[in-house]
């Protein structure tokens, strides 16, 4: 499935555990271009960039991603030979484990899965992980990188494609959440440092609590109505949020890129 190339990367914690990824695994099996690409290309490989310790969130991903398409193709990969290793007990016909980084090893994937490999970067580092992961994909291909925390209940991502960022999705429990805004501590490391006052996404998570607080009445019919109506309230506000109100109740916000882009 892969090439002999040069890995390109640093090794993460390697922290992981059962479901931590179960949010962008709903969204990916959902997302209309994300089905769209991996129904178009025949057969599809998508591949899963540091998995950490233990291959159970790849395993859940191929798992989940075959719902839309049985023949999908799943590649993890790691830098650390003794957790591909430990992986090789999960592999099977349509699931494979390699050292790789961010050259893929050598593959063409669909679609590339980089969760919680960018935050012990620097920022200014992102550009460039980017696109040597941009360069190496399928024409039309997507990246989806992002940041959780350690059980999969605050959970953020880009979508970046050839051209640039598409969106950034918000994904919580928010029977759990105290204010919108707590998942600011999540965001990838393109934006984590960008929540400061006038930023795009400062303003945002500024408004998302504003919003919450608006709709606390809601809390009577539950977290998930409470939320429903803030994302509501956010549309008001003239926010250009993607989706439909089904995803929301998901604790899901999709937004364009530009609407929370970094300002230059």
């Amino acid at each position: 499935m892969a090439g002999r190339e040069r890995l390109i990367g640093a090794p993460t914690r390697g922290t992981t555990n059962p479901n931590r990824l179960r949010r962008v695994d709903r969204w990916l099996t959902a997302d209309p271009a994300v089905v769209a690409l991996l129904r178009a290309t025949a057969p599809p490989l998508v591949v899963d960039l540091g998995y950490g310790a233990s291959p159970v969130t790849t395993v859940e991903m191929a798992r989940r991603l075959r719902t839309v398409r049985p023949d999908i193709r799943v590649l993890g990969l790691e830098l650390d030979a003794e957790r591909v290793a430990v992986a090789q007990a999960a592999a099977g016909p349509l699931l494979e484990f390699q050292r790789g980084g961010f050259e893929l090893a050598g593959t063409r994937p669909a679609v590339v899965r980089a969760f919680n490999v960018l935050r012990q970067y620097d920022e200014t580092e992102v550009a460039q992980a980017w696109q040597l992961m941009l360069d190496r994909l399928a024409p039309g291909g997507l990246l989806v990188e992002g940041t959780c925390d350690e059980i999969g209940r605050l959970c953020t991502w880009v979508t970046v494609s050839a051209s640039g960022p598409l969106t950034l999705t918000l994904s919580c429990k928010v029977s759990t959440l105290d204010r919108p805004s707590t998942v600011a501590e999540r965001l990838p490391k393109i934006l984590i440092h960008r929540n400061v006052p006038g930023e795009r996404v400062h303003d945002l998570m500024s408004t998302l609590d504003t919003c919450w607080a608006t709709a606390a009445p809601h809390q009577a019919f539950g977290a998930r109505a409470r939320w429903v109506h803030t994302v509501h309230l956010l549309t008001q506000r003239g926010w250009p949020v993607q989706g439909r109100p089904s995803r929301w109740r998901l604790g899901e916000l999709t937004l364009p890129w530009s609407s929370v882009a970094p300002l230059p």
